[in-house]
């Protein structure tokens, strides 16, 4: 290996709303994780990162002449790696909302970056706010726009809360109930979801003025109270809100719910044994799910694969 293991994230808390200055929370999942590796002979996949490795280094050298004070790389390193073959060994599924690509730019920056901030010396605000800089501009190359929440979470390997755009610190979480009957769990739509498209459809829907008052009246008051329950530890209270958030995502976010999902998504509010929520910008991947039983929930969902992610 050549270099240290970076985990996915899941962001429970927060999706699109943290562009209009929701509360967020983000937690790293350490079921899927990444790391660089040299491949002296490619095979197709190996190739095909490498390949977007060489594009992604350019991109970079680009980034360090705009802006020098930001970051800087020892590009001339990176490129003589992936001459030899570099590449992202991940099992973190891509377009699944799970932070592929975060993973790959955490460790980028923690093999290449000259000056980093470490993970070991005491993380400021101003520190973290940095990191989620530099992550935000590296980020860009796959997505168009990144808050630069995703590498952060991946290179911290810490629960993330985000109080606004810029105030963000690690978070301190309940720890899992180990007889918990209550979990989140991730449901797999198997279909791959692409984040620029989605993004895109939000910015538009962000021009009209009906759009702007339910994310602030309704989508960011939600969001913000499931987070101080969550991290509080109000179970009762944070299902009464996951519910409400369920609700307006549905009445208002369909291009980012698969067309298939529509039925399951209204019969978990309706029948009360899960509520569904997005795991990052929608479209496909998967779809975050809370639910009070999880044995119900998986009868209730038993054509469908899930994975727990926590246990309430």
């Amino acid at each position: 290996m050549y270099g240290p293991l970076f985990y996915s994230k899941i962001l429970l808390f927060g999706e699109y709303g943290i562009i209009k200055d929701s509360k967020g929370l983000s937690i790293p999942y350490n079921f899927y994780n990444g790391a660089l590796k040299i491949d002296e002979i490619p095979d197709a996949s190996t190739h095909k990162s490498n390949q977007s490795l060489k594009r992604f280094s350019v991109y970079l050298e680009n980034l360090q002449k705009e802006d020098s004070s930001l970051v800087s790389f020892d590009i001339e390193k990176l490129k003589s790696a992936i001459e030899a073959g570099l590449y992202f060994d991940s099992s973190i599924p891509q377009g699944y909302g799970v932070g592929s690509s975060g993973a790959l730019v955490a460790a980028i920056y923690d093999k290449y970056a000259s000056d980093k901030i470490t993970i070991l010396e005491n993380l400021t605000r101003e520190k973290l706010l940095i990191l989620k800089s530099i992550f935000s501009k590296m980020e860009s190359f796959f997505h168009g726009k990144s808050s630069g929440l995703d590498p952060l979470n991946s290179y911290l390997s810490l629960p993330i809360l985000i109080n606004s755009q810029d105030n963000i610190e690690p978070a301190g979480i309940p720890s899992q109930k180990q007889d918990g009957k209550g979990a989140v769990f991730l449901l797999d739509s198997g279909i791959t979801g692409e984040t620029a498209p989605m993004v895109h459809v939000f910015m538009e829907n962000m021009k009209q003025e009906g759009f702007r008052k339910m994310i602030k009246n309704q989508f960011v008051k939600h969001t913000d109270a499931c987070v101080s329950d969550f991290l509080q530890g109000n179970v009762t209270s944070l299902f009464g809100n996951v519910k409400e958030l369920s609700k307006v995502v549905f009445e208002n976010f369909k291009p980012m719910i698969p067309q298939e999902f529509h039925k399951l998504w209204k019969k978990g509010i309706e029948t009360n044994t899960y509520y569904l929520k997005l795991c990052g910008s929608g479209g496909g991947g998967y779809m975050l799910g809370f639910t009070e039983d999880i044995v119900k929930a998986k009868q209730a969902l038993k054509d469908y694969k899930l994975e727990i992610v926590y246990s309430l």
